[in-house]
């Protein structure tokens, strides 16, 4: 018998291929104020919350706003791209549908939660996650274990019980620095950092391939 009793997905990149979106629409609004990013900067990003990434761009890319005029600037453009097109992934749908046949299924993201309610509605996938969270709802993002360890809480499990699904190499870490079984679906252009996909018990290329067999074999 299996001991995986839940299932906690990632958003961007997991469900919603949205990497590139949020690089071009940040990278766009920084070279309105004549800026561009750092060497790292987009490594950066990934996995960090609302005010960590806005705070980034503020302070150590020097965009000329607060942190917070960041922020409400760069998620107003995002919402208006999604509004528009919704760049879901192939399956993903489909595969929380029927993993949620067999377990109970949270969501931790980094993305804003006007973003995330706003996803999952055009999605229509709204009922199906028991608890949905934001890294912006925790003291700290991705790679840090919070929102991973605020979720299981939240659904009152062990994280020894939970498996996370993750793309990123900040969202590898923070699953497994949570201590859950970590599955990793690495994004074709935005591979995650070798050791940060040790942190992963089983690698798919596509979530389709992501079997409740192969979730059984976890634990």
């Amino acid at each position: 018998m299996s001991t995986i009793e839940a299932v906690v997905f990632d958003l961007d990149g997991v469900i919603i291929d949205t990497e590139e979106v949020w690089e071009d629409v940040r990278r766009g609004y920084v070279a309105e104020f004549g800026r561009e990013f750092l060497p790292d900067s987009q490594d950066r990003m990934m996995g960090m919350s609302t005010g960590e990434w806005s705070a980034h761009l503020a302070v150590d890319v020097g965009v000329p706003r607060t942190p917070e005029q960041v922020a409400a600037d760069v998620l107003d453009r995002m919402a208006e791209r999604y509004r528009s097109a919704l760049p879901l992934i192939p399956g993903s749908v489909e595969t929380v549908r029927r993993l949620g046949e067999r377990y109970t299924l949270a969501l931790a993201s980094s993305s804003a939660r006007v973003l995330i309610d706003q996803v999952l509605a055009t999605a229509g996938l709204t009922g199906e996650f028991q608890v949905t969270l934001s890294t912006e709802e925790v003291p700290r993002g991705k790679p840090y274990p919070d929102v991973y360890l605020a979720a299981t809480d939240k659904l009152g499990l062990s994280p020894a019980v939970c498996a996370a699904i993750e793309d990123s190499s900040n969202g590898l870490r923070s699953a497994g620095a949570a201590g859950l079984a970590v599955i990793a679906v690495p994004h074709g252009v935005y591979p995650p950092a070798p050791d940060a996909l040790e942190m992963a018990s089983l690698v798919v290329s596509d979530l389709r391939e992501l079997t409740v067999e192969a979730i059984d074999r976890l634990r």
